[in-house]
């Protein structure tokens, strides 16, 4: 349906003709279409600075070739905050083969090519040659992940903190609602911009660290990093461990002559905080310039969806969330969240269903236990991996009393829950009725989860439970789909060429995987973002948690053979598979055994002992006195989601009745 643009933020002079502005304060510069939804962190940050009394305008995907384009609003009267949008401008263009994408769905239509790649860097430059000194703040999660002297995967050599290539006085890092209001104030009441230094969850540039306000620890130097794995792995658990609100100090790093001050972390924003975020007046749609150009794609998943929480502490090490959001988590009250989805149901569009109430985490609703609010996060414990610490509070009672509520609100037929479910901390759940009731109301179809390796040591280095918690989880998932009559799938996700995976280690998930049944339809390979522990492992070969070196597959072909065992079956990955088990030595697995993952080499004897001989085979070319195998034409329907039944990966048939 058609929507006032008088309801969004003004993206033009003529809308600010209309609002009659001859003047405006801030403008938000964003490697997005514009969205004002809270799913958006443009929105988010052009609404809190408006409900503070702020005028703001929009320049969304400006032409970055002229600075023409990003004047084209005239002259903000107190700054410019850029933004490369919701996620990495480099991930957004390439994949984890470094191939470039050919959609985009952040851009109307799904077009590729409406930002340049490291958008914060380009925009900001093109800021100063409109604006010259004008106050410029960077922020969103490109800048908040590159904050620091960072491994680039696309360049495949360490740069600088994005803040010096950018030319800008300020980064925010983290979600930035307070930092900014902060920000805002000083520059309103006529502080230069270039004495806020010490604003929680920024960083700026000095010519010494004396400038810093807060309690510091200094780490290896730009130089350093760039000349020393050893030097960089310190570095970056230094920065992982220091990133605490409670207990986290200024980080410190030389680059040249200059002094990087990366200040604390913010504070999480309280429930009433968080609520007051939540309910600014978004229209919760795309622009309606974007109209005509097919809309914005990635509205759709978003637009009957609810945040209800921030902060993971699950603590992946291949997950940016922990060095972006942190590893505390706060959450929305019952009463913000029912406020959200009355008004949801309200939506013309609305057809009953709200597709997730979720978060980074969708069953985290209060910090791990009671210790982390005083003391902070523990430095050296992980709250989950690869044993479940003993102080963790798993009671889900309160996220299932909430999704109980929402339940109840007229309109609403089903409640899906579609952000990721950590089934380990699910397991840990001392009732277990949560879990009855996800089975009952809140799947749709098929619950998507990650395992991710099988592996006892690569998912150490992930930082992810052992699979027995996982096959644990999914024996019971499996009971009570029986119990209650539903017939549902359960799909995991796993990840390839994982730090610490060896190619012998890649052969054991294949197993694994036939064992059950299953070959994934998609396989996700290991993707070297920047910030994370585990790119860390990549670049280096170090775990920065122990200083010991790990395995990396880095090589192309090393990365293929490991991803072309995860879906042997497929005809075109039969070379490849052949070769990863003759270079481990296990030729036990080709043949024609159930065991095996392939066929022998035409002409070749089969490799898979006395369960490796071919059956006899009847005039149907069928073994005889065998049973039709069905997996081939259930995998065409969906791949991804059809189990075997025998390991209990398939739909869960209901019991008869007696």
């Amino acid at each position: 349906m058609p929507f006032d643009r008088d309801l969004f933020l003004p993206v033009s002079r003529e809308d600010m003709a209309r609002r009659g502005w001859a003047w405006y304060d801030f403008l938000l510069i964003t490697g997005d279409a514009y969205v004002d939804h809270p799913s958006f962190g443009t929105a988010i940050i052009g609404r809190i600075l408006e409900g503070a009394g702020y005028r703001v305008a929009v320049l969304a995907q400006p032409d970055w070739r002229t600075a023409e384009a990003f004047a084209a609003l005239g002259r903000p009267r107190l700054g410019v905050l850029v933004g490369a949008g919701n996620i990495d401008s480099m991930v957004a263009h390439y994949t984890a083969a470094k191939k470039r994408r050919h959609d985009d769905a952040y851009s109307p239509g799904r077009r590729a090519g409406l930002r340049p790649d490291r958008a914060t860097i380009v925009y900001s430059n093109r800021v100063r040659e409109a604006f010259g000194d004008i106050p410029l703040v960077i922020g969103g999660l490109e800048a908040s992940l590159r904050r620091f002297a960072h491994y680039d995967y696309w360049e495949d050599k360490v740069r600088r903190s994005v803040l010096f290539d950018a030319q800008a006085d300020i980064l925010t890092y983290g979600m930035g609602e307070t930092a900014t209001l902060e920000i805002a104030a000083r520059l309103a009441s006529g502080t230069p911009v270039g004495e806020i230094t010490d604003v929680r969850g920024t960083c700026v540039i000095g010519r010494h660290p004396g400038i810093c306000a807060y309690p510091k620890v200094e780490v290896p130097s730009f130089e350093e990093v760039s000349a020393s794995k050893a030097a960089y792995a310190r570095a970056n658990m230094a920065e992982y461990q220091e990133h605490d609100a409670v207990s986290g100090r200024a980080v410190v790093q030389k680059h040249g002559s200059q002094f990087l001050i990366v200040n604390p972390p913010a504070f999480p924003l309280t429930t009433q905080e968080l609520d007051r975020v939540a309910e600014l007046p978004y229209v919760r749609e795309p622009h309606p310039m974007y109209d005509a150009m097919g809309g914005v794609p990635a509205i759709e998943e978003v637009r009957f969806s609810v945040t209800h929480n921030r902060g993971c502490f699950g603590a992946c090490s291949f997950c940016s969330l922990a060095f972006h959001q942190g590893r505390t988590v706060s959450s929305r009250s019952h009463e913000s969240v029912i406020r959200e989805v009355k008004l949801l149901a309200a939506h013309p569009g609305f057809k009953g269903y709200i597709h997730d109430v979720g978060g980074p985490s969708a069953t985290f609703r209060r910090p791990s236990c009671q210790k982390q609010l005083k003391h902070g996060m523990c430095r050296n414990r992980a709250c989950l991996a690869p044993e479940p610490c003993p102080n963790l509070d798993a009671d889900h009672t309160d996220y299932m009393l909430l999704l109980r509520k929402l339940r109840a609100i007229p309109k609403v037929k089903k409640i899906f829950i579609r952000s990721g479910i950590r089934f380990d901390y699910l397991m840990k759940d001392p009732s277990g009725e949560f879990f009855t009731d996800l089975v009952q109301h809140h799947i749709s179809g098929q619950l998507k989860v990650a395992p991710e390796h099988c592996v006892a040591h690569t998912l150490d280095y992930m930082g992810k439970p052992h699979i027995q918690v996982y096959e644990t989880f999914r024996e019971k998932y499996f009971k009570l789909n029986r119990r209650y009559g539903k017939e549902q799938y359960l799909v995991p996700y796993l990840i390839s060429s994982h730090p610490g995976c060896t190619l012998d280690d890649a052969v054991r998930l294949a197993e694994w995987l036939n064992r059950q049944g299953h070959m994934p339809e998609q396989v996700q390979d290991f993707y070297p973002t920047p910030g994370t522990l585990a790119t860390c492992m990549w670049y280096t070969g170090i775990d920065p948690r122990t200083m010991q070196p790990v395995f990396v597959p880095k090589s192309p072909h090393d990365k293929a053979l490991q991803r072309a065992l995860m879906q042997w079956r497929k005809p075109q990955n039969r070379k490849l598979v052949l070769e990863a088990l003759h270079k481990t030595g296990r030729e036990d697995l080709i043949g024609y055994g159930k065991h095996c993952l392939v066929k022998p080499e035409r002409g070749g004897p089969p490799a898979g002992g006395a369960h490796g001989a071919p059956p006899s085979r009847d005039r149907s070319g069928r073994g005889k006195g065998a049973r039709t195998d069905t997996r081939t034409r259930v995998e065409k329907r969906d791949t991804s989601a059809r189990p075997a039944k025998k390991a209990g990966w398939a739909k869960a048939k209901p019991r008869k009745k007696k």
